[in-house]
Parts: C-alpha cells; structure tokens; sequence
C-alpha cells in the first residue's frame, strides 16, 4: 500500500470522525436543551397550581417521572373526591426523533386528571376528541369493548350500547362544562371503577392567575357526575 493510499485513508477517517462529532454535539445539545425547557415548564405549571391545590387535598405527593412527566397523587382527597392524580405530560423534546414522532401524531403538552370519587357513579360514558393523541387510543379500546358510538359535533360520544340514548344528554352537559374549564379537552371519561373521572386536556397558562377558579371548576364537575 503507497503512502498517498495511506494518508488518503486516514484524511476519510478524519473526516468521518469530524462528522460523527459534530452530530453527536447536535444530539447532545438538543438533549439538554429538552430536558431544560421541560422542567422549567413543569415546574411553571407546578407553581402555579400551589394556589389551587388545597381545594382538592391538604397533602401532595409530588415525583418527576423522567423529564417529561410529572406525579402528583392527593391520597386523601375533599369530597366530592376520595383520591386524585395529576399528571403533567410534557412533549419527548430531549429526544429528537421521539419529539418529532409525537408531534406528528398529535401529542402535546397536556394535563391528566383522574379521581376517586366519594361514590361510585351510576352511569359509564366518555366524549373523546378522536383526531387527538389521547383519543385516538381511547376511542378504540371503547369499540373494542363493543361500546356504542355516536358523533356529537367534532367528538364521538361512546357508551354501553344498552344506556347509549340515557347518557347521550348527560355526557354533552358534562362536555361543556368540561370546556369551561379549558377549552382544548381532548377526552372526558366517567367510569364505575377507578379512575371514576378521568379528564384529559390541555395545560393551563401558568402566566394567568385562576388556579383557584381552575381547580374548584374540576371539583363542581365531579359533582356533577355524582348527581347523574
């Protein structure tokens, strides 16, 4: 092997190993610039809620589940709860090709409420926003269970096929209701078991200042499940 053949191989290495750099700089960069902005958001989200909190519960506990998720459980909830969770589900953006995966599907940066109430409800529905991340799941586990389904506007109402006509009403009055809270509600479930009211919608704005107002509407709705 000439010395031109040598050095030639070794200039393409230099120059793969550059390119390898670099990307790897790329990757990392955007690594940490996700799981910054993710926390820094969670915690926004998190301080803002400090105010509202009370209403449902004296006692939070609070865990980060990796840097796109947030925990906080209420064991011992105020009427018309017994238990509640509270999960805020942050975009995948420290991982490129995760990141842009989700949002191609739909995914955003949401809030997932789901509570025990202080009595099981009489009736088992959910409205789902079938073109959302969440609902599109959502919709086919309720098909899979042979669930009735019916079209109400831009979501599908699904329940037993046997008391579809009676809950027909009663889930479009808690839909509305539900977007008085926030107004991108993306799947509002009442069940017999646990979660018994399951919420997804998306984050409120931490810059505003209705945490209270945010949380005493999320107790008002549960008891209007409780009064079907």
């Amino acid at each position: 092997m000439t010395c031109s053949m040598v050095g030639s191989r070794i200039a393409h290495m230099e120059s793969y190993q550059s390119i390898l750099i670099v990307i790897v700089a790329i990757v990392m960069g955007w690594f940490g610039g996700g799981v910054i902005f993710n926390i820094r958001r969670g915690n926004a989200i998190l301080k803002w809620m400090q105010l509202g909190l009370p209403l449902l519960g004296e006692k939070t506990t609070l865990r980060w589940l990796g840097s796109s998720a947030v925990e906080l459980v209420i064991a011992k909830a105020k009427p018309p709860f017994r238990r509640t969770e509270l999960v805020i589900v942050l975009e995948p953006r420290d991982v490129p090709w995760l990141w842009l995966g989700s949002r191609t599907r739909g995914r955003r940066d949401m809030l997932i409420v789901r509570g025990q109430l202080t009595s099981a409800p009489r009736l088992e529905y959910e409205m789902i926003a079938p073109d959302s991340w969440t609902g599109r799941s959502a919709l086919s586990r309720a098909l899979q269970a042979n669930w009735g389904n019916e079209a109400v506007g831009e979501y599908r109402f699904v329940a037993p096929k046997a008391s579809l006509p009676v809950t027909s009403a009663k889930a479009q009055a808690l839909l509305t209701s539900g977007q008085a809270i926030q107004s991108k509600l993306w799947r509002i479930a009442v069940h017999r078991e646990f979660p018994q009211l399951e919420i997804h919608l998306s984050l409120p704005n931490p810059k505003n200042d209705q945490s209270r107002q945010f949380f005493d509407a999320l107790r008002l709705l549960a008891q209007q499940v409780l009064s079907e």
